[in-house]
């Protein structure tokens, strides 16, 4: 980790409400390599968009910080000044929102908005800057860039405002990209062309990027790795292969087995996950998905477990990774 672009070490953030303290993240590690891809995956309320959201410092009350570390290049996230983040947020570290109609502002013109954006990090007088966004607007594939320039977010499709603002997050070439369930609401079609689009800017640019969907489906093609989440908690991380063909944790083969997938040409109906998610105003004492759970023991309910290793990168948290007395194995 001493040499990652990123680093989490323990993350741990929590919403404290007038109902009691909500464990958004419990213990979050991971670090990323410049120009690698992470996905994190999990469904909603998993803590994907929370831990990112305290990268970029943009967690408001009543959220907050309670424990752990983020380190990018090197440097103290969480113990930077407001003023020294702005430095830091657009220019080395962007984000692609997931509604990009909330995310543009809807009184200004596309030109505008990505004018500001390359102004206010590179100091670019504003003619260059202009013609940077134009040039922004046509990598990212939106035809006739001088023409979109001119006019305001709801004259675009949902695709083309996607592009727009993976162009805003590009066009300060940082070296750290953050995608926020990007193709939230899109076509299927739509969503493989910006899915692409990412890959050919991080193999253009030697970005990382962080990928956040809860879809599983979405991240074989462009992602390194793969971390699963859930209640908080990474209950498994490992490559892609790790992931779909070594799959460890049960989480994980419910997630997968939520998939569409046919056997020998005959389509299978979708297994749900059952019940549903814990609820983290009382986190349980044990694994938070033993509720959950078809091979649940008597440990599980008891202990959280920790990750155990299953192979080189490979990790999962889950009890039965380890012999346990035969009278554990029931709950």
């Amino acid at each position: 980790m001493a040499n990652s672009l990123l680093e989490m070490d323990d993350l741990r953030i929590s919403f404290f409400t007038p109902a009691g303290e909500v464990k958004a993240v419990n213990g979050m590690s991971c670090a990323l390599n410049q120009g690698e891809v992470l996905g994190i995956v999990g469904e909603s309320g998993s803590g994907k968009s929370v831990s990112v959201t305290a990268l970029m410092k943009l967690l408001v009350r009543p959220g907050k910080v309670v424990g752990g570390g983020i380190k990018f290049d090197g440097r103290d996230i969480l113990a930077m000044s407001s003023k020294e983040m702005r430095g830091v947020r657009g220019k080395d570290i962007s984000m692609i929102f997931q509604d990009p109609m909330t995310s543009l502002n809807p009184v200004f013109t596309i030109g505008n908005q990505l004018i500001e954006t390359i102004r206010t990090h590179t100091g670019m007088p504003k003619k260059e800057a202009a013609d940077r966004g134009v040039k922004m607007l046509a990598q990212v594939g939106i035809n006739n860039p001088e023409k979109r320039m001119k006019q305001f977010p709801h004259e675009l499709s949902g695709g083309m405002r996607q592009r727009v603002m993976i162009a805003m997050a590009l066009s300060c070439s940082p070296k750290l990209l953050i995608a926020d369930e990007p193709t939230t609401s899109l076509d299927v079609t739509i969503q493989a062309q910006i899915l692409d689009l990412i890959k050919k800017m991080r193999d253009e640019t030697g970005a990382a990027v962080i990928l956040i969907t809860h879809d599983l489906g979405i991240v074989s093609e462009i992602c390194d790795r793969i971390m699963i989440m859930y209640a908080g908690r990474i209950v498994e991380s490992g490559s892609v292969d790790d992931i779909y063909y070594s799959t460890a944790h049960p989480y994980t083969k419910g997630l997968l087995g939520c998939l569409p997938g046919s056997s020998k040409g005959v389509r299978a109906p979708l297994k749900a996950i059952e019940g549903n998610p814990v609820d983290l105003l009382d986190m349980p004492k044990g694994c938070g998905f033993a509720s959950r759970c078809g091979e649940c023991m008597k440990i599980c309910l008891r202990e959280n477990p920790p990750s155990f290793p299953i192979g080189e990168g490979h990790v999962s948290a889950c009890w039965k990774h380890v012999p346990v007395n035969a009278s554990e194995v029931r709950p």
